[in-house]
């Protein structure tokens, strides 16, 4: 798959579903013990595919971000689910994130996945990955353009124990800046941290998550350095407007 992002106006919007014991539930400041079901005005269901289908028709992406909440609170990743969106979702790319602490987790996981496997890019989090050299064998085995590292924060403080926010050598090119207390909160974007990363490596890839509630955020978070936002509760709630293909 092409790491391009293909450009809607002046920024590129990446879908997200976060799967929780086979729904989709609303994601609301990184506190996952209270996720419960989606309640959409846009897609009117919590089925996977059903809200997978429309998320990624209304913002024309070639991306979707799927947050294994199972996977990521200690228990079994969704396999079959992941691979009915797969099947479904013909030519789009998946970014997992199903708390990999290394390289073997996310390699295991897509091989559990063909004949779909080089359509799942993985995301490894800051908060998740073990140790830096975990990090390091990451950057060795998926390269520059194989994976997307997140870099994770909640109310000011680095999610960071191997050392992922100042190991600017080992960033792949596409990273996403995750501002945990503003997922779902309406609150807007974190645009200080996005210029900051942003001053320390030009050229990466930056990926907002958390906040946006309309099309001036995104302008302004493009204005930062973000080149692309993840995006759930803003579409459901009907902030963001259908995407120009």
């Amino acid at each position: 798959m092409s790491t391009a992002f293909e450009m809607n106006g002046s920024m590129t919007l990446i879908p997200v579903i976060d799967l929780l014991k086979g729904r989709v539930v609303r994601g609301v400041r990184g506190d996952r013990q209270a996720y419960r079901p989606i309640e959409s005005a846009l897609c009117a269901s919590s089925d996977p595919l059903t809200v997978a289908k429309i998320l990624v028709d209304h913002c024309a992406a070639r991306q979707l971000y799927v947050a294994d909440l199972d996977a990521l609170t200690g228990g079994t990743p969704q396999h079959g689910l992941l691979r009915e969106l797969l099947g479904a979702l013909d030519g789009i790319e998946l970014w997992v994130d199903a708390g990999f602490a290394d390289a073997d987790a996310a390699a295991s996981l897509a091989a559990q996945l063909a004949p779909h496997s080089e359509r799942i890019v993985p995301v490894f989090a800051s908060e998740s990955l073990r140790s830096r050299a975990a990090l390091e064998d990451c950057c060795t085995r998926f390269g520059t353009a194989g994976a997307v590292l997140s870099l994770d924060r909640r109310e000011g403080k680095r999610l960071d124990p191997a050392g992922c926010w100042d190991a600017v050598s080992l960033w792949p090119q596409r990273v996403i800046v995750m501002t945990l207390e503003r997922v779902g909160s309406g609150a807007g974007p974190d645009l200080e941290t996005m210029a900051a990363l942003h001053r320390v490596s030009p050229g990466t890839t930056f990926v907002g998550a958390g906040g946006v509630r309309s099309s001036d955020d995104l302008a302004c978070a493009h204005a930062a350095g973000a080149g692309a936002w993840l995006v759930a509760s803003a579409l459901h709630d009907l902030q963001l407007p259908r995407q120009p293909r």
